[in-house]
């Protein structure tokens, strides 16, 4: 079977985008010509039949450039203030770019509360079939202003996954600053060998991972891999690719050779929860 083939028939995507990807690493502040050019990629694919949500970290970051701040804070306080603050302007900027391409888009907020109450869990759900039957395009992120951790949902690579879930998506692409999974480190071994295919994420894949070296974003290799898990679970495949490069995002739905694949590999009986109580 050709894996890569069948993500040319891909009909709900979800594409979550890292910090790392949407600002400068020097200066922390964003970067609108790789954000003008997500948002035109994504509304390309929205134009192509499919349906896109969008998972998007940066709040925090935007809101402490917004403030003035020099650097990333550290308490959970200053953090919800920067979420607060940042949260707006960053969905200000996605709404302005968005509407350059005629696309209406709509802000999501989730909690891991809110995920794993079976009453809120299914508005939520209801909610996002009703806005892409609408064809209006969720902007997706973690309420950093109300969740009792930040990283709750590891710079939301977890959050994607499960929203994936949610809505009964077929594919998932996480854009990291990151080529895809490696036997080893690559910033620390250029021999490092990269993963085409995974298919089990297993015990030894797992060991394998690394923190990520960003400084920027808060998630690593590990949260990459459990949202795999996720994902894969619930029957939706999933790629790791660099952000770097956003043309990467058609060429992966064009079937072409990038990033590492995660076979979807569905659960009869998947349950969430389970998952997020891990």
């Amino acid at each position: 079977m050709d894996y890569r083939k069948v993500l040319k028939d891909k009909k709900r995507i979800v594409v979550k985008v890292g910090s790392s990807t949407i600002v400068h690493e020097e200066t922390g502040r964003v970067n609108y010509d790789k954000l003008e050019k997500l948002v035109r990629i994504l509304c390309d694919i929205k134009n192509q039949g499919k349906d896109v949500i969008l998972v998007s970290s940066g709040a925090i970051g935007v809101g402490f450039n917004a403030l003035g701040l020099s650097k990333r804070p550290k308490t959970l306080s200053l953090k919800q203030a920067c979420a607060a603050v940042g949260q707006g302007q960053l969905m200000m900027i996605y709404q302005k770019i968005f509407s350059e391409y005629h696309q209406t888009t709509a802000q999501v907020l989730l909690t891991k509360r809110v995920l794993t109450n079976d009453k809120r869990r299914q508005n939520v759900i209801n909610t996002f079939f009703e806005l892409m039957q609408l064809d209006v395009i969720p902007v997706v992120n973690e309420n950093d202003t109300v969740s009792t951790h930040e990283i709750e949902f590891g710079d939301n690579d977890t959050l994607s996954a499960v929203v994936a879930s949610l809505v009964n998506a077929d594919l998932l692409i996480l854009l990291s600053d990151i080529d895809g999974v490696y036997d080893d480190d690559p910033h620390d071994n250029p021999d490092a060998k990269m993963f085409d295919i995974i298919k089990d994420v297993t015990d030894d894949i797992m060991n394998m991972a690394k923190d990520s070296s960003s400084s920027v974003g808060t998630g690593g290799m590990i949260t990459k891999l459990h949202a795999a898990n996720i994902a894969n679970a619930s029957g939706c495949d999933m790629v790791i690719t660099n952000g770097s490069d956003l043309d990467n995002v058609p060429k992966i739905l064009n079937g072409e050779n990038v990033g590492t694949l995660f076979v979807r590999n569905k659960i009869k009986d998947f349950d969430m929860k389970e998952f997020l109580n891990d």
